[in-house]
């Protein structure tokens, strides 16, 4: 189990704001929480505290994609310039829905983290309040030339999941936070799991905040609502509920998760692999989502075998590697608890 004396050091020295849990089965195991949820208000991060997780939510997008593949309204090898008409022209026309999916299109990406890239610093083109649609995002996708070949290697592209949730608007004709509200967040039981707006947030919803100290938040540097990047708001009992959900079958049959968790690309910068819309553990079967941005820091491990969840959920940008590292280093003695 953790060392919950070094936990609380990494978390004082860091100024980690945010909360730690660890789930296995029916059982909380392990509960930390730190900071503040609004700062200004002294309002407290409980276990109970609603988080952005930045491109966590990505695993969303993945599955509300292949809900739309198993009904037979999407092909995986579908090129996804047939969605896209005249729209975005430097995507290649053999780019498909798959590799889209994998981070193997080589599209040029709108955000991309490649570069010396300081979420802190990063300001949107156009103002943030008009990105709501997934369609809104067509302006600032475009004029990014290709990085490679589509399906030569693996590389990370935010841009290629706002695409992703372009073709799902355009084939269901509804907004995407809808699509994903009713095609995977409802059938998982997730009902703290939303689409928030940034400048309407409820009570139980933290603020991001950019540094470790201050009352300046991330408000200005992310669209106004999140999308098929990333951008949900959820809760680390969610989180959980998310997992055991996934793994019963309740968003997609268990032989699509099964193809969803297989290892498409080695990432040896980031110690993991990835499959299809998910992170996955280097060498266990362990399954990961995570996310970083301004305001956000977000990781949650699940290994299926022992339906045990490890989650790091932070509302500032900086201050979670040390707990995130502690968490990933107890991982082994997390899989034995009885």
């Amino acid at each position: 189990m953790i060392d919950l004396d070094k936990l609380d050091a990494a978390a004082l020295e860091r100024s980690f704001s945010g909360i730690v849990t660890v789930d296995v089965g029916d059982r909380r195991v392990l509960e930390r929480s730190y900071g503040f949820a609004h700062r200004s208000l002294a309002v407290p991060n409980t276990p109970t505290t609603r988080f952005a997780i930045a491109s966590g939510s990505k695993s969303f997008t993945a599955l509300a994609i292949m809900r739309q593949v198993v009904s037979g309204a999407l092909r995986l090898q579908d090129p996804v310039r047939q969605f896209l008409g005249d729209d975005l022209p430097l995507i290649d026309d053999d780019v498909t829905i798959e590799q889209l999916l994998t981070h193997t299109s080589g599209i040029g990406d709108y955000l991309d983290e490649d570069d010396d890239w300081d979420p802190a610093d990063y300001v949107l083109p156009v103002p943030v309040h008009t990105l709501e649609t997934a369609e809104s995002f067509l302006p600032i996708l475009d004029g990014f030339p290709r990085k490679h070949e589509p399906g030569a290697r693996f590389t990370y592209c935010n841009g290629g999941y706002i695409v992703l949730a372009i073709v799902l608007e355009r084939i269901t004709g509804r907004q995407f936070q809808e699509v994903v509200d009713t095609d995977v967040l409802g059938p998982a039981g997730l009902t703290s799991t939303a689409y928030l707006r940034s400048d309407e947030l409820p009570g139980d919803a933290a603020l991001g905040y950019l540094h470790p100290e201050g009352d300046r938040t991330n408000v200005l540097h992310l669209p106004v609502r999140g999308n098929g990047d990333g951008g949900a708001y959820t809760s680390a009992a969610d989180l959980h509920r998310f997992w055991r959900a996934l793994h019963a079958g309740a968003i997609v049959p268990s032989d699509v998760v099964t193809e969803m968790t297989h290892p498409r690309s080695l990432v040896p910068d980031e110690d993991l692999r990835y499959g299809t819309g998910f992170w996955l553990h280097p060498d266990d079967p362990a399954i990961v989502m995570g996310g970083f941005d301004a305001g956000v820091a977000f990781r949650s491990t699940h290994d299926p075998a022992t339906c045990t969840t490890a989650t790091v959920l932070s509302n500032c940008t900086f201050g979670s590697g040390a707990v995130v590292t502690l968490l990933q280093d107890s991982w082994p003695d997390l899989l034995t608890i009885d």
